[in-house]
């Protein structure tokens, strides 16, 4: 290959600091230097990089376009130096997380912040799942770290896992619904009526869960907790939803809750990761996640949005 990355540094310097001079006092060379390397890639390209006439240098098209494309290689290099020295310490070229669509990706976006203000160097790569999608992601290798997963993971084993919390759910309807006046608590017949809102899970591989259906009724499925909200506060239908959430917007006079003949039972939220990943990133986020209030703070924040979202 003709062209270097030492070119390039080379070629980067003299058009930023105007002379051959000044780039060669930069890089900290001989001027002599500077000109042979300019030289020397001028004759293996068989192109004219700078117009020498005159006191400062300039690029020709020819040495703008090679600067142009030549830079994003330098940035490339300089930051894939950095990635090979963080890995060597234990820190993650790249750490991808999913998280369960019950957390709002503002908590992810905060935790990315403090992360930040600590290390720049582990790239991060969200994504929202939903269901079994957290541990799907796990499953598949989309992910290497899942928070807020729920239910039993893959079989086989091969993870890790700390507890996050519980969530309870409640039957909520909007207060215009014919349920909303029937005889509680209600039954499966009852339910079974009316069209249920759900949340469709964003398995891949794995066989995708549904809870809180009865089989037959008919559903109009949505792509996210905040729609499923939103939908059911309009009237579209009937479903379980977090209490925490439910009853903010019940207070508001926007949903009622109902008891039924079978409450879907509490849900387990946990952290859970590979056994063979031990990199410091990832620690750092369950050191995060797992510490007490953690998740209640994240579900105080979707309330808070939901609310406003609803209003």
């Amino acid at each position: 290959m003709r062209l270097s990355l030492d070119a390039l540094l080379v070629i980067d310097a003299i058009d930023r600091k105007g002379s051959f001079a000044a780039a060669a006092h930069e890089l900290h060379r001989v001027p002599s230097a500077i000109t042979y390397t300019v030289q020397k890639l001028e004759e293996d390209l068989d192109v004219l990089l700078f117009d020498r006439r005159g006191h400062r240098a300039k690029l020709t098209p020819a040495g703008h376009e090679l600067l142009n494309e030549g830079r994003h290689l330098l940035h490339a290099a300089v930051d894939l130096e950095s990635r090979v020295k963080r890995v060597a310490t234990g820190w993650e070229a790249e750490l991808r997380i999913a998280f369960d669509g019950l957390i709002p990706p503002t908590v992810m976006l905060e935790l990315a912040r403090d992360f930040h203000a600590e290390t720049t160097s582990t790239r991060l790569r969200f994504s929202t799942e939903v269901l079994g999608g957290c541990w799907d992601a796990l499953a598949s290798g989309r992910a290497d770290l899942a928070i807020g997963a729920s239910g039993d993971g893959p079989a086989g084993g091969g993870y890790q896992t700390r507890t996050l919390g519980e969530i309870d759910w409640v039957f909520a309807i909007a207060p215009t619904h014919p349920l909303a006046a029937a005889a509680e608590p209600l039954t499966r017949d009852d339910i079974l009526k009316h069209r249920a809102i759900t949340v469709a899970d964003s398995s891949r591989n794995l066989p995708p869960r549904t809870t809180g259906l009865i089989s037959g009724q008919e559903t109009l499925t949505v792509f996210d907790t905040a729609s499923k909200l939103q939908a059911q506060v309009m009237g579209l239908g009937v479903g379980y939803l977090p209490q925490c959430l439910a009853a903010t917007v019940a207070a508001k006079g926007e949903l009622v809750i109902r008891r039924t003949e079978e409450p879907k039972v509490s849900q387990m939220l946990y952290v859970a990761w590979r056994t063979t990943h031990r990199g410091k990133a990832l620690k750092w986020f369950v050191e995060q996640v797992s510490a007490k209030g953690w998740l209640d703070r994240a579900l105080q924040t979707c309330v808070a949005e939901s609310s406003r979202s609803v209003s």
